[in-house]
């Protein structure tokens, strides 16, 4: 057991949380955290509509005892209108899930205060995943539970403020008095251990649990994983103001050469879009869209189960703990 202000809010073994992740963070892998000791993530954007989203937090339910969080992004999407941030919000309320992750705009300005009203009624914790101090601040006045203070190595959607975890998480924590957890690089103990001593109450990682026996993904995915280093990620997308991070490869090579030329939107998306990325999950084709992992990567080198996961990064967190605590005299 480790006791942070995240154990002690959720009652958790360990605060070790798992990120969204479009089209992984489903039923089987959320659980299966849950169930290890941590905190599982089920996507919301994976559902189209409400009878599927519903029908997977109760299929989470079957399959675990345990809480588990709600990742809700509200970014500009082709196919998840305002309405489905509505939809995944109010049924969220509804089911009573233990807590949101919030990536993008901030509830308070995506749905309206009414939905944070309604989701603090319900019992529901609220999340912001932020990447700079000032959405921190905002996400605390407007009454969120938590903090996630994403470092520039995250996969995904980074802040284009491009501040790294090693910094931005004491600023943050400096500046809030609510949980902070760290997000970014977070792959084993001692990346774990660095994060409780930059003060952070938890961390959250996405990547790693890709790697991981019970994530729905091709096994080449995995592997890929497994052989790339920390430099083999890229930004891209910059010019559409929606700058994301994720694992060199042709598409990416491709979509960035059309960015240097000043291609706009329209030849981008079909490159980028969600029901491509779906497809390179599933395929194992590692080269046919954006997949969105972070520089953590250069730390992932076998596939375990979760349990196996988070028991090891526990106990080398602990050990590492131990080692820096010897130095001094």
């Amino acid at each position: 057991m480790i006791k942070t202000a995240i154990t002690e809010m959720f009652g958790i073994k360990y605060p070790i949380i798992c990120g969204a992740m479009m089209w992984l963070s489903k039923p089987r892998l959320c659980a299966a955290i849950s169930n290890a000791g941590g905190m599982g993530n089920l996507t919301a954007g994976n559902y189209d509509n409400e009878q599927d989203f519903r029908n997977a937090i109760q299929e989470v339910r079957k399959l675990t005892d345990k809480p588990f969080m709600v990742g809700i992004t509200i970014l500009p999407s082709v196919h998840i209108t305002p309405e489905h941030h509505k939809m995944y919000a109010r049924v969220c309320a509804e089911e009573h899930v233990a807590g949101i992750e919030v990536s993008g705009a901030p509830l308070d300005k995506g749905i309206g205060m009414d939905a944070i009203e309604m989701l603090k009624k319900a019992g529901v914790k609220l999340f912001h995943k932020v990447g700079s101090v000032r959405h921190a601040v905002h996400a605390q006045n407007v009454g969120y539970d938590g903090v996630y203070a994403a470092g520039f190595e995250e996969g995904g959607h980074p802040l284009d403020d491009d501040v790294s975890t090693m910094v931005l998480t004491p600023r943050i924590v400096d500046s809030v008095d609510i949980p902070v957890v760290t997000v970014g690089g977070i792959s084993d103990g001692r990346s774990m251990a660095a994060a409780l001593t930059l003060g952070a109450d938890g961390i959250m990682m996405a990547t790693r649990f890709i790697a991981t026996k019970e994530c729905e993904v091709h096994d080449a995915i995995k592997q890929e994983l497994i052989k790339r280093q920390e430099f083999e990620t890229t930004i891209f997308a910059k010019s559409l103001g929606l700058q994301g991070r994720a694992l060199k490869n042709k598409v990416i090579k491709e979509v960035q050469e059309i960015e240097a030329r000043g291609g706009g939107f329209e030849e981008l998306i079909p490159l980028i879009s969600g029901a491509r990325i779906k497809e390179a999950w599933e395929s194992g084709n590692v080269d046919h869209a954006p997949l969105m992992v972070g520089q953590s990567i250069g730390h992932v080198h076998e596939v375990t189960t979760c349990k196996q996961l988070l028991q090891n990064m526990v106990k080398d967190a602990k050990e590492h703990l131990d080692k820096a605590s010897s130095l001094f005299s």
